[in-house]
């Protein structure tokens, strides 16, 4: 979406394709960063975005084996904006939809579902869709394949997957909210388990991290086994956890973090998570998606807007785009293989060092609220606008 409203913008005639009816998908990220916050400033669309119901949390704690521990202090970044925004996610797409309708050149089909590419000799030159009326092809100069981690896009144009592995699984519920509950936090870890609840207003949207394909482990336990992992984590849940009372409330997150050897073909770009799917880890996905959006609109709107684009100027996209994906992904890796596993550890019930030194020097929380609110090579808004845009 955001790639679609900087290219409309910048007068390039452009189509969006959605498979459902709406964007509604429960169960995806919230976090709005302040370097997506930045680019909302850049395009003078903060003011109006930050009217819709959102909360914004400037600095982020967690428990730590019991201990309460302070992580990120946002207040001290280089930002026009010095928190964390949580917005469900559906907001901000229809927002950005909403603004994108007012461009000529901008079009937004819903229910249709990319089902295959269409070649021109080696050369992709449209999709094929399934829309409510039967199926329809779209031809066009360049396709941006911005369909998630399951994308039809790269699967079809043959790229080459590259697995980092990750040892975990995520299972997503919603759990009530009641008056008295703690204030938002970052999460709730112990021995190598997680627990991450975020602040719906009415209810939580928790996240509870597994042994990579331990679902069915977690299954044969039972339910009651579960609600004591997840009270064991966050005893206020006590009196509520039995809401959790069937499977069908209980969603798998399949957990990959991986990359495209190569992100693109004659005709094809593949961005965000079809790219390089990431873990939910510090929430920084739908980051990297939105800066990989503004460099590809930055790089090729200009270009685009004459005509076809060629295989070294999407070389560019990755080339920009790479090296803090790899920075963050190696940090998930990191963080999967030595604190979150999913696992029981023996570690001891006192802070990680590293915590402690969070704890002993303030200044030093800026160093991670960095890493996750701004992230390594943040873009800026260069793609040009029409005239009348």
């Amino acid at each position: 979406m955001m790639t679609g409203y900087l290219l409309a913008r910048a007068g390039v005639d452009v189509v969006v394709l959605e498979k459902h009816a709406d964007f509604n998908r429960d169960f995806r990220g919230d976090t709005i960063h302040p370097s997506t916050l930045d680019l909302l400033h850049e395009l003078g669309l903060l003011d109006e975005f930050l009217k819709l119901p959102h909360q914004e949390m400037a600095q982020l704690s967690g428990i730590f084996n019991g201990h309460l521990a302070p992580m990120a202090d946002f207040s001290r970044l280089p930002t026009h904006c010095k928190f964390i925004a949580f917005m469900p996610q559906w907001d901000f797409l229809n927002f950005f939809a909403a603004k994108a309708k007012g461009f000529p050149s901008f079009g937004l089909h819903m229910q249709h579902q990319v089902i295959d590419l269409i070649f021109d000799q080696e050369r992709v030159a449209g999709v094929r869709v399934k829309a409510p009326d039967g199926e329809r092809d779209f031809h066009a100069d360049l396709v941006i394949g911005a369909d998630g981690r399951h994308a039809i896009t790269h699967t079809r144009a043959g790229f080459e997957i590259q697995e980092l592995g990750v040892p975990i699984d995520a299972l997503w519920m919603h759990i009530s909210k009641r008056e008295g509950d703690p204030e938002q936090l970052f999460g709730f870890f112990c021995h190598g388990k997680l627990l991450v609840l975020i602040n719906r207003e009415t209810y939580y949207q928790a996240g509870f991290v597994i042994p990579k394909g331990g679902i069915e482990t977690i299954k044969q336990r039972g339910l009651r086994a579960l609600h004591r992992d997840i009270v064991a984590l966050a005893p206020f849940l006590r009196d509520r956890i039995a809401e959790l009372d069937d499977w069908s409330k209980i969603k798998l997150l399949t957990v990959q973090i991986n990359r495209l050897r190569r992100w693109y073909r004659e005709g094809l770009l593949c961005i965000g998570d079809s790219a390089h799917a990431m873990s939910p880890a510090g929430g920084v996905g739908i980051n990297l998606a939105l800066q990989d959006a503004v460099a590809t609109a930055n790089l090729l709107a200009a270009k685009l807007k004459a005509g076809p684009v060629s295989v070294a100027d999407l070389r560019l996209v990755q080339k920009r785009r790479e090296w803090p994906t790899r920075v963050i992904q190696a940090m998930q890796v990191f963080i999967h293989r030595r604190v979150v596993t999913g696992r029981e550890s023996r570690s001891s019930d006192s802070l990680p060092i590293l915590l402690k030194l969070l704890q002993w020097f303030p200044a030093f929380r800026s160093l991670p609220a960095r890493l996750i609110g701004v992230g390594p090579r943040p873009e800026h808004i260069r793609s040009p606008v029409a005239h009348g845009n």
